[in-house]
């Protein structure tokens, strides 16, 4: 069986032993979803075997070598597989190192499973391999230039809102700084305006706050967690309240329930909790209350933000967690208040204390963010299962 052949016969088994071997050899994080590696696993697989299957010029060779695409040569096309991947890893916080690790698991698993199957190589089975090798090295090749691509056009983004969104706060600081220095006739004025230079200050406090706690996510090291003894109820009714204070035009309710005491980072979860009523307030419908509701059960705790509004489109719900991501609902645009990282900050600092969180949205249901937490953080956690 030449290897064209034996990749299309045996893909769910290159798959899986890829799986288990690529989990030894990419570099310990905490960012790392294993889930994911199967993600263009198999298209990538498909792409090679046909490959194999067809004739190859000297100056595609070459090419291969160089890392260019067949497609380079045809104008214009959709994205291959390999350029998708690398796209991917990059919005999912991938170092490039275990992107590369990712490659170095297929090619090896590929070769081993069928030097198994095969036995002893004849000439042409060298050529196979060579060919192969060429095929694991374009696609390397791809994905590594579309990683970079995504991370400049991110950087470029972030850069640029971050721009954007503290010009706001600083200009209201300055100007409200220069009326207090240059008034000293209505003391009363001078107080509204340090006022506006607090809330501003906090603005730019809280701005600066979300970019560090991307920088942490993304550079692999997780966002840190300490965990403490406390009691879930208290901290997220002080929370609820906090947010009714600054809005107090929008009905927030609380309701808890059940055995509510456990190990986890207040300052975090309560930040968890806030950026998640903050996109409901946002998004949300100024005429329906936002509820909140906490249940505890034997292991863990269930913290449920929901309001009506808006349905979040299906095609949306998969990407919501994805820093900068901005939903496209049908209706007027309403500016956007922040950086666009309070779900995706929310959902890694679930992901610290070993939880979970998710997100429903129908006409009936309105919009539903679920957040699971245990009561008491495993190190690690468990292996996953797939």
């Amino acid at each position: 069986m030449r290897l064209s052949e034996f990749i299309v016969a045996h893909r769910e088994q290159i798959l899986s032993d890829w799986v288990a071997f690529a989990r030894t050899c990419l570099p310990p994080a905490d960012a790392v979803d294993y889930k994911l590696l199967r993600d263009h696993a198999a298209e990538m697989l498909g792409a090679i075997a046909a490959d194999l299957k067809t004739s190859q010029s000297e100056l595609e060779r070459v090419d291969k070598s160089k890392g260019k695409s067949d497609a380079e040569h045809q104008g214009p096309a959709p994205d291959t597989a390999a350029q998708s991947h690398g796209a991917g890893r990059a919005e999912s916080g991938f170092s490039i190192e275990q992107m590369v690790s990712e490659y170095r698991a297929l090619r090896a698993t590929v070769i081993r499973l069928w030097i198994k199957a095969r036995g002893p190589l004849a000439l042409e089975d060298i050529e196979d391999v060579v060919r192969f090798n060429e095929a694991i090295d374009q696609s390397l090749a791809e994905s590594t230039s579309s990683y970079a691509q995504e991370l400049a056009q991110s950087k470029e983004m972030f850069l640029g809102m971050l721009g954007h969104d503290l010009r706001a706060p600083l200009g209201a600081i300055l100007g409200s700084a220069r009326i207090i220095v240059e008034n000293t006739e209505h003391p009363e004025r001078c107080l509204k305006m340090a006022s506006l230079i607090l809330s501003s200050g906090q603005r730019m406090n809280a701005l600066v706050d979300d970019l560090l706690d991307f920088t942490r996510s993304r550079l692999g090291s997780g966002i840190p967690v300490v965990p403490t003894p406390l009691n879930m109820a208290t901290l997220c009714h002080h929370t609820v309240e906090e947010i009714a204070t600054q809005h107090p035009d929008r009905v927030m309710n609380f309701k808890a329930m059940g055995e509510l005491d456990g190990e986890w980072d207040g300052a975090r979860v309560s930040q968890a909790l806030s950026n998640v009523i903050g996109n409901a307030v946002e998004h949300g419908s100024d005429a329906s209350p936002i509820n909140v509701v906490l249940r505890g059960e034997a292991e863990e705790v269930k913290l449920t933000v929901q309001n009506q509004g808006p349905v979040i489109p299906a095609d949306q719900i998969t990407r919501i967690f994805q820093p900068m991501h901005s939903i496209e609902m049908n209706g007027p645009v309403t500016p956007r208040p922040n950086l666009g990282l309070g779900l995706y900050i929310a959902e890694r600092i679930v992901a610290a204390h070993g939880g979970t969180i998710a997100v429903e949205s129908s006409e009936e249901l309105g919009t539903a963010f679920t957040i699971h937490l245990p009561k008491r953080r495993e190190v690690n956690g468990k292996e996953p299962s797939f």
